[in-house]
C-alpha cells in the first residue's frame, strides 16, 4: 500500500480528502506541523509527502529543506495559498516534485499521486501495448525484401523500441524484441552480402551513402560555401542507439538539423572504414594513390596515423582551399586542455575532432571483468556512454559551440555488435586476428556461415598476398579457432566486437547539428 505523509496545520479540515484517498487504497499519515512530520519520517518510510507551505513553527520551505537533507529522493508536493513567484522559485529551487494551489479538489490530489508514483508503470504498460501492436508489422517488414532506405527506417524503429522498453519489468516482451532484432540482423546481413560489391562500384546513385562518400556529399558542399566554420566530430565505434541515448542531452545545447544514417564499408574497423571516411576513397585506392599513408594489415604500426594527411589530400582533390585543424582526443587531460584553445578553432573553416573513448570502452569490456559488469548488456552499454558524455570534454565543446554560428557533425566510422554465436575457422598464421573478419590464404570455413570473398580486391581491400581471401561474420557471430575452442568461446561470448556485418556495425549515425535560433 502506498503511504502518504500529509503535513498541514489544518489537517482536521482535510478529513474528506483523507477518506477519499483511503477508499482508493492509499494510507495517509497526518502531521499538524513540520516538526511532527520530521519525527514521523525518522521512524517510518513513506512513498510521497504533501506539505503545506504556510504552517506555524517550521514553515513549509524550512521543513522541505530538512526533509530533502534526510530523504533526497522522496517526492514532495507543496500545497500553498500563495501564488507569489518568489515562493514558487524557492520551492522549486529546493527540489519539490510538484505544487498545488489551494483550494484543491480530490481529483487533483489523485492526479498528482498517479503522476509521481504511477507514471513509470503506466508509461511502461502503454509502451508494451504499443510495441505489441507494432510487432506484426515489424516482423512482416523484416521479410519483405527491403531496400537500403527501408532498412534504415526499420533499424531506427527497432532502436526506438530497445530504448523505450529498456527499463520494462516485462522480461517476456523484452525477449520478444531481442529475438525480433536477431531475426532482423540475420536478414539484413543477407541483404548486405547480396548487394555490397555492387554498391562499391555504383556510379549511378543506386547505392546507399557509404564511408567513402560522406565528406564529399555531406560536408564539402558546406565548406565550398564558406558561410561559417564546420566542426566534424568522430566518436570512434559509436552506434545509432548510443546516439539516441545522448540525443536528449545534446538537444539541450544544439538543434538537430538532420538525423541521418550512412552505411559503413567492410571490414567495419578503424583501419579500413575510418581511413576511407577521411580519404573519400576505398582502401585499395588509398594504397594505390597514397602508398605512403597506407599500412597493410600484416605490417607493424598504427594503421590510422595518417588520417589528417588523407583528409588534406582529399580537400586538395576536391579543390577546397580552407584552413583546417585535426585533433585526436585519447584522454581526458588532452580533451580538457583543448577546450582552452577552442576560440582559435573559430578562425578555421574545417575542424576535425576524433574521440576514442567508446572504442576503448568496447575493448576494455572484453578484457576487464569490472567493465563487463558496468556494461553488462545493451542498455547498460548505452548508460555508460551517456555517463561518459555528461563528464566529457565533448560536452564542453558542444556547450562552447552552442552560441556560435557553426555547423556541427557528429558521426563515427563503424559500430559494434554483441556477439553470442561462435563460428569455427582454421587458417595459417598469416591470417588477420580480428574476431569478425579474416583476410589471408588457406582459410578453412563453412561457406554457409560467412560472407566469403575469393579475392579481397573484389571488395576493394588491398591483398596481403596473391589472391588473399576475405571472410566476414554476420549478425551476432564471431570466429573461434578449434584450438582451446571452449576457452575462447567463454572469453569472447557476449562481448562487443566489430569488423563484420550487422545493423549495429554497418548503419552509422551521421548527425548534423546547428545552433538554436
Amino acid at each position: 500500500m502506498v503511504k502518504i505523509l500529509w503535513a498541514d496545520d489544518e489537517i482536521d479540515l482535510l478529513k474528506p480528502y483523507i477518506l477519499f484517498l483511503e477508499a482508493k487504497d492509499y494510507k495517509v499519515i497526518p502531521a499538524t506541523d513540520g516538526q511532527e512530520a520530521l519525527d514521523i519520517l525518522d521512524k517510518e518510510s513513506v512513498d510521497i509527502m504533501f506539505l503545506d507551505e504556510n504552517m506555524p513553527g517550521l514553515n513549509g520551505l524550512e521543513t522541505l529543506t530538512r526533509v530533502k537533507a534526510l530523504m533526497p529522493s522522496l517526492p514532495v508536493i507543496m500545497i500553498t495559498k500563495s501564488e507569489e513567484e518568489n515562493i514558487m522559485e524557492q520551492a522549486i529551487g529546493s527540489k519539490i516534485s510538484d505544487y498545488l494551489i489551494k483550494p484543491v479538489n480530490p481529483n487533483q490530489i489523485l492526479l498528482v499521486l498517479k503522476k509521481h508514483l504511477d507514471t513509470k508503470k503506466l508509461v511502461t504498460q502503454t509502451q508494451t501495448m504499443t510495441y505489441q501492436q507494432q510487432f506484426r508489422d515489424i516482423s512482416m517488414r523484416i521479410n519483405q525484401g527491403l531496400d537500403y532506405d527501408q532498412w534504415t527506417d526499420l533499424y531506427k524503429q527497432i532502436v526506438h523500441w530497445e530504448i523505450e522498453l529498456a527499463d520494462s519489468n516485462d522480461e517476456e516482451i523484452f525477449e520478444i524484441l531481442k529475438e525480433q532484432k536477431t531475426e532482423a540482423n540475420q536478414q539484413f546481413s543477407k541483404y548486405y552480402q547480396q548487394n555490397y560489391i555492387t554498391w562499391l562500384h555504383d556510379n549511378d546513385g543506386n547505392a546507399p551513402m557509404m564511408s567513402h562518400k560522406v565528406l564529399s556529399k555531406e560536408v564539402f558542399p558546406l565548406l565550398k560555401k564558406k558561410q561559417r566554420p564546420v566542426f566534424f566530430i568522430v566518436l570512434d565505434n559509436f552506434r545509432f542507439d548510443q546516439w539516441r541515448a545522448l540525443k536528449p542531452e545534446i538537444e539541450k545545447l544544439l538543434m538537430v538539423e538532420n538525423e541521418g544514417i550512412y552505411y559503413s564499408i567492410l571490414p567495419t574497423t578503424t583501419q579500413y572504414a575510418r581511413n576511407s571516411l577521411f580519404a573519400s576513397m576505398l582502401p585499395d585506392d588509398i594504397k594505390k594513390n597514397y602508398p605512403q599513408y597506407w599500412i597493410d594489415e600484416d605490417k607493424e604500426g598504427n594503421k590510422n596515423q595518417y588520417e589528417p594527411d588523407l583528409m588534406n589530400e582529399n580537400l586538395k582533390r576536391h579543390r577546397i582551399n580552407v584552413n583546417t585543424t585535426y585533433h585526436k582526443v585519447l584522454n581526458v587531460t588532452y580533451g580538457m586542455r583543448m577546450i582552452d584553445i577552442l576560440p582559435n578553432f573559430m578562425q578555421n573553416d574545417f575542424n576535425v575532432i576524433v574521440y576514442n573513448f567508446i572504442d576503448m570502452l568496447s575493448h576494455a569490456r572484453t578484457d576487464s571483468d569490472l567493465v563487463r559488469e558496468l556494461a553488462s548488456d545493451e542498455n547498460a552499454y548505452r548508460g555508460v556512454t551517456l555517463t561518459w558524455y555528461e563528464h566529457s570534454p565533448l560536452k564542453e565543446v558542444l556547450k562552447y559551440l552552442s552560441d556560435k554560428d557553426v555547423d556541427v557533425f557528429i558521426t563515427t566510422d563503424h559500430g559494434s555488435v554483441k556477439v553470442d554465436t561462435p563460428v569455427k575457422i582454421k587458417s595459417n598464421k598469416e591470417a588477420s586476428v580480428n574476431l569478425r573478419y579474416k583476410i589471408g590464404r588457406l582459410l578453412d570455413y563453412d561457406p554457409k556461415e560467412v560472407f566469403a570473398v575469393k579475392n579481397s580486391q573484389d571488395v576493394s581491400i588491398p591483398p596481403l598476398s596473391i589472391m588473399s581471401q576475405m571472410i566476414f561474420t554476420r549478425a551476432n557471430d564471431f570466429f573461434v579457432y578449434p584450438t582451446e575452442y571452449n576457452k575462447y568461446v567463454q572469453y569472447y561470448m557476449n562481448t562487443f566486437q566489430h569488423g563484420g556485418i550487422s545493423m549495429e556495425e554497418c548503419m552509422i549515425p551521421l548527425i548534423h547539428l546547428v545552433p538554436k535560433e
